[in-house]
Order: C-alpha cells, then sequence, then structure tokens
C-alpha cells in the first residue's frame, strides 16, 4: 500500500507565494494569545498559561498551526504548540538542565559529552518552541547565530579536539540560519581534517518544510557527509510539503534519520508510533530514536511510564520492520548520556543456557557454544584500530 500526504491550504487572504516562503513564516510567527486565539478557540488552561506566563517562548509557524483541527482541544498538534496551564504545575520531576549539559560544556555554544561527538549550538532560535523542550535554559532567548567570540572559541576548541569524529548542529534549529551562514559553519568545520561526519538536527522539515529548497540541499551536499537529523512526532505532521522536503534530502545523498520523542496524550500508542515509522521509512528516512520525554520544567504532563514506553515497544517488536523500529531510549539525567531500553525476552538463564520467548510467544533455548575465541587472540589483526588509536581517535 502506497500512503497519501494531505495537502495544506495557505491561510484565506495569504497569497501561495507568500505560504510557500519560509522567511514569510518566520515573520508571520504565533507568538501571542492573540495570535493564536485567531487559529484556536483558547480554553481557559490555555489562556491562563498565556496570562502567567510560563517562563519558555511561545512561537509555531502560521504552516504547523494549520496542521491542527482547530476545534479540538486534544488535537496532538495543537497540544506541542498552545501553552497550557499544567506548565506551571511544580509537580513531578522537572529540572532546568535535565541532560546536565552545563557541566559537559568546555566552551559557550560547545557540549561534549561523548569521547568522538560535539554537540554545537549554533543557534538559540527555532521556527517554532516546542512545549516539552529539553534545552529551555538556553533556546528562545533571542541571540540567533552564535557571537563572532563565542563561534572561534568553539572553533578553537574542536581545533585541538582531536579525537572528535562528529559534530552534531543544533540550537535552537540550524536551519533557522541563511544558507549563507550554515554554509560558513560547514565550510569552517570541513577545513578541521579530524572531522569525519557532519549531522544537522533540525525539525524545519516538520514545522517549516518550505525552507528546504533545491539551493539549501545542493549546498549541504557540497560538504558531504552530512547527515540529516529530524524530529517528528505524529502522522498528522507529515503532509504533503513535508514529504517533498524529506524526499528533497535523501535525493540528493543525505541520509536522512528521525528522533521522535514519546509524548502522555499525543503518540504514546502502538498504532500511532507504527503509522509514522512506516511513513517515514517509505519516504527513506529512518525511524532511528523513540526517546522517553525529558523531565524539563514544565513537561511533567507530557511524559510517558518507561513501562508504558517498553510496552508500545513490546507491541511493535516483530510487527515492525527492524527498518521502521525505531530504538526506546531515555536520557539519564543529569548528564549520564543515553541508554537503550529493550523488552526482556529472557525467560530463564542456568548452566550455559538461555530460555527465550519470542515477541509472539514461541519460545526457544539457545546454549552457549563450546568454545570461543579470547579477544586478545585477535590484537595481531587490528590494524585498522591501531591506526584510529594513533590518530588519538576518542580522546578529547
Amino acid at each position: 500500500m502506497k500512503f497519501s500526504f494531505r495537502t495544506i491550504e495557505p491561510w484565506p487572504g495569504v497569497q501561495a507565494e507568500d505560504w510557500s516562503s519560509w522567511t514569510w513564516q518566520f515573520r508571520n510567527g504565533l507568538t501571542k494569545a492573540e495570535d493564536f486565539a485567531r487559529v484556536f478557540t483558547l480554553s481557559d488552561s490555555e489562556r491562563e498559561a498565556f496570562t502567567r506566563g510560563t517562563g519558555f517562548q511561545v512561537r509555531s509557524t502560521p504552516y504547523y498551526a494549520a496542521l491542527a483541527d482547530h476545534t479540538d482541544l486534544e488535537d496532538p498538534v495543537r497540544r506541542m504548540i498552545v501553552p497550557r496551564a499544567e506548565e506551571l504545575a511544580p509537580q513531578g520531576q522537572q529540572i532546568s538542565d535535565p541532560l546536565g549539559e552545563r557541566k559537559h560544556s568546555p566552551r559557550e555554544r560547545v557540549i561534549h559529552r561523548y569521547p568522538d561527538r560535539v554537540l554545537f549550538l549554533v543557534t538559540d532560535q527555532c521556527s517554532l518552541y516546542c512545549r516539552y523542550c529539553l534545552r529551555k535554559h538556553f533556546t528562545g532567548q533571542e541571540q540567533a547565530f552564535v557571537g563572532s567570540k563565542d563561534y572561534e572559541a568553539a572553533l578553537n576548541y574542536l581545533r585541538s579536539a582531536t579525537g572528535v569524529r562528529e559534530v552534531i548542529l543544533s540550537g535552537g534549529d540550524p536551519m533557522t540560519l541563511s544558507d549563507g551562514r550554515l554554509e560558513r559553519v560547514l565550510f569552517d568545520l570541513r577545513a578541521l581534517e579530524h572531522i569525519e561526519i557532519i549531522r544537522i538536527g533540525t525539525r524545519m522539515p516538520v514545522v517549516c518544510p518550505m525552507r528546504v529548497s533545491e539551493e539549501t540541499v545542493k549546498m549541504l551536499r557540497r560538504f558531504k557527509p552530512v547527515y540529516l537529523m529530524t524530529h517528528f512526532n505524529h502522522p498528522r505532521e507529515l503532509s504533503a510539503d513535508a514529504a517533498v522536503a524529506l524526499e528533497r534530502f535523501v535525493d540528493h545523498g543525505i541520509p536522512s534519520f528521525n528522533q521522535m520523542v514519546l509524548l502522555n496524550g499525543i503518540n504514546n500508542h502502538a498504532a500511532i508510533v507504527q503509522a509514522l515509522s512506516r511513513r517515514l521509512l517509505f519516504l527513506r528516512v529512518k525511524p532511528y530514536y523513540m526517546f522517553q520525554c525529558d523531565p524539563s520544567e514544565g513537561s511533567e504532563h507530557f511524559r510517558t511510564s518507561v513501562d508504558q514506553s517498553l510496552a508500545i515497544q513490546r507491541e511493535l517488536w516483530g510487527r515492525l520492520s527492524g527498518l521502521a523500529m525505531p530504538n526506546l531510549s531515555l536520557d539519564v539525567p543529569g548528564g549520564g548520556g543515553k541508554v537503550g531500553l529493550v523488552p526482556n525476552f529472557e525467560t530463564q538463564h542456568e548452566n550455559g543456557e538461555r530460555t527465550y520467548s519470542g515477541w509472539d510467544g514461541v519460545e526457544g533455548v539457545y546454549t552457549n557454544p563450546t568454545s570461543t575465541v579470547e579477544p586478545e587472540n585477535l590484537e595481531p589483526y587490528l590494524s585498522e584500530w591501531n591506526e584510529l588509536k594513533s590518530q588519538n581517535y576518542g580522546k578529547g
């Protein structure tokens, strides 16, 4: 079966040429209660959040707001962009910096948590502020592109950190930058010989797909290998425009992956995850991660339990192609990094034998082999690894 993707029409009174311009979408973002009231009939909870203020910016592109059912208070798109009074409730686990990024920040705008990867926060701006954002302590301060002093300090750090092999551009959303500024960053990173991979983390294909032009992706391709890491949470976000944007990336040789977040009352159902994953895979985008929602401030009502998330994953296991199956993971609060979560299929373990019950209940015994080669016996054949070690691989 092939999938169809719905077309989002311009709002009444808006010219198609304007609607299809990403800069128009950015300039005409919804930021105030009166902006949202023109699109939605605001509930008492939503009005209270606007009146009292949640401490985190509100913004949506007109295009993304048009994805929502404007009469349904529980519409998944609406819930991700319109603030509610629940954000103000001081309940549950709420951490201003849930990933402990500040303590892993050797320079402004640089986060170095893993030996071979660095996160470079090139902007703090987004065209839409997700209400469950994990980086509320940084995002939305209207600093736009990283200042020249911090930019040079970040580059100097990367020059000296010769064990770094990947740089992940994040923020904010790097694709809120102009092509010229984005090209400058990519050019400077490609001048560092030890940098092998560049990733771009962006939600623009979701919230403003008109940003993804032929010119932009051709520019990105010049700095290959560049990987796209995007962030669709719900099948409703996959419009015809979003599908065109995603295929434009992969048609130009840019491998594309999706990172979704499990959100309470929005997508915490196996059928929704399956629908999203299959549609993404059809568009040649690999469903990569299915994250637990981080306990950032104001996000308690968005979080699912680990038990519920594992139940969703178990239901999909075996019913969904491995290509379409995202990895269930959580970030250890305080900066412990990502840990993977998988269903426990082992039912017994003794005397070198392990008994497993598969996704559909079929049970079998796996017996350890009678002998194995000790890893140290393979050391004469590790020329590739020794070469990497000589290059200071994995050391900052």
